[in-house]
């Protein structure tokens, strides 16, 4: 499908995402009691943190998934060339008779779209029965609202999660208006079947129906993907290998977030309520920044894997950070003129003090922007370098954001934690540079050694012959060229053209 469309199918699944997140949380608020949505929050942000960790172990290396994978191989579904210049099949290229390999070897494990997204599933839904039944299992004899509510959680946890995997197979398959469609199926149900639930009820009970409520979402995403999908060949055991990218993308998850959450810890510490949530209150007027990023680290790493060269992969990398960012500042205009009272009625009392630092918010996201945007082009490229970033400058946001607040208040930490944005996003378009100063040093194009040369490095000639200059196959001087068939002494007989020459020598012989 085209750029364009999936672009905006993958922002409209983030959108309608979020939104059905919002509307879970506002039902369940209305539905249950103070103590009830106590526990509910608990719960859900409990699932929040286990998403991440699946999205990304298993969805961000999805989605860096390509035809032919690591050893060139064309996937399930693709094409390639074999060696000799031989065909490919859906397992990959046509091996001649004469190089066939040991039937005794282990087969090589699948490459191709496909063949990562049936993998993907079937780890997903391996692994998530497993630990929430474990889950389940353990928490239904512990008493207390809590532990009832976890336990319903891992009940309906594979439903959820295996949902959530599939959205990543259908932006790796470049199909997110799929995606889209079965988000729409899940909103449409899950916000009637929790209004329709009786005032007070249980937190367990509200966790129940909201996981229940996936499942016709869940169902169309398989019919879907199962047509999709038909005839891959997938490997589960490959999410267990070492050297599996999704374990460096749970650590920049974990330290990522969990500086986030130390930036508010330690701010609270040093600083007053008032400052805490005026932070708050700016990051909550951003939402729709954060679901255009989540949809930009969605779609952008398969679009991007469709462009054929380095040069054009980093123009649409800086166009896109050159959208993101006047984005950013367009939203952060629109927020500066809105009128009080519409701040009010958005915020309330809290939009008194955040108002002040939406110029500061603003320029964050700013830079934010353009960290995305290196960030998603480091993960086609080369996404093991992403790792020393994210934990370096993480931590170096939190220290400036301190630093901040001890020069100028609430408003310095403001302007602090933009500082680290920047930072973050100078260290990463600088990785982007001296990436692709090595990729396009050592990529293809690169002039090699030529083979078939004289020993003395003269250039040859047309025929096959060398130029003047004594080299190897050239007439003596003075004198006519010798017969065919025949060789000068002390001369080096030229070498036959490519086409004449015998495919293999026999033992024995000589070969030309």
């Amino acid at each position: 499908m085209r750029a364009r469309w999936a672009i905006a199918s993958s922002v409209a699944d983030q959108g309608v995402a979020a939104l059905t997140n919002i509307a879970v949380l506002v039902v369940a608020a209305r539905e249950s009691s103070a103590a009830g949505f106590a526990v509910f929050s608990l719960v859900y942000m409990t699932f929040t943190l286990v998403l991440g960790v699946q999205s990304s172990f298993v969805g961000q290396a999805l989605v860096l998934e390509r035809e032919g994978g690591k050893n060139g191989k064309a996937g399930a579904g693709g094409s390639g060339v074999g060696p000799d210049g031989a065909d490919a099949t859906p397992d990959g290229p046509v091996i001649p008779s004469w190089a066939e390999p040991d039937p005794d070897a282990p087969r090589p494990p699948p490459t191709g779209v496909a063949s990562a997204c049936r993998s993907a599933v079937t780890f997903s839904a391996l692994s998530t029965t497993a630990v929430g039944g474990l889950a389940a299992l353990l928490l239904a004899l512990v008493p207390g609202e809590l532990a009832h509510g976890l336990a319903m959680l891992g009940v309906v946890l594979p439903v959820v999660l295996l949902h959530d995997v599939l959205r990543y197979c259908f932006a790796a398959l470049r199909l997110p208006h799929l995606a889209l469609l079965a988000d729409l199926l899940r909103l449409v149900v899950a916000v009637p079947a929790l209004v329709l639930q009786p005032d007070g009820s249980s937190p367990a009970r509200l966790i129940a129906v909201w996981g229940a409520s996936a499942l016709p979402a869940l169902l169309l995403c398989l019919a879907l993907a199962a047509y999709r999908l038909r005839g891959a060949r997938g490997d589960w055991r490959r999410y267990l290998r070492r050297g599996h990218l999704g374990r460096r993308f749970v650590v920049e998850f974990a330290v990522g977030n969990g500086a986030t959450q130390l930036s508010v810890i330690g701010l609270g510490l040093v600083a007053s309520q008032l400052a805490v949530g005026a932070l708050r209150g700016a990051t909550t007027l951003y939402g729709p920044m954060n679901v255009l990023y989540n949809s930009a680290t969605s779609f952008g790493p398969p679009v991007m894997n469709r462009i054929p060269n380095l040069r054009s992969k980093l123009r649409s990398a800086t166009a896109l950070a050159v959208l993101l960012a006047g984005t950013a500042a367009a939203w952060t205009t629109v927020l500066v003129l809105l009128p009080d009272s519409a701040g009010r009625e958005l915020l309330g009392d809290t939009w008194a003090s955040t108002s002040s630092l939406l110029p500061a918010t603003g320029s964050q996201y700013a830079g934010i922007a353009l960290g995305t945007s290196a960030l998603l082009t480091l993960r086609v490229l080369r996404p093991e370098s992403t790792l020393p970033i994210q934990v370096v400058f993480s931590l170096l946001s939190v220290g400036c954001m301190l630093t901040g607040y001890a020069a100028g208040g609430v408003l310095g930490a403001a302007w602090g934690l933009c500082a680290g944005s920047a930072l973050k996003a100078a260290a990463l378009w600088l990785r982007v540079a001296a990436v692709s100063r090595s990729l396009a040093a050592t990529g293809p194009g690169r002039p090699g050694s030529s083979g078939g040369s004289g020993s003395s490095g003269s250039p040859v000639g047309p025929g096959g012959t060398a130029g003047s200059g004594g080299g190897a196959g050239a007439a003596p001087a003075g004198g006519p060229a010798p017969a065919g068939g025949t060789v000068t002494p002390g001369a080096v007989p030229a070498a036959r053209p490519r086409s004449h020459r015998k495919p293999r020598s026999r033992p024995g012989r000589l070969r030309w």
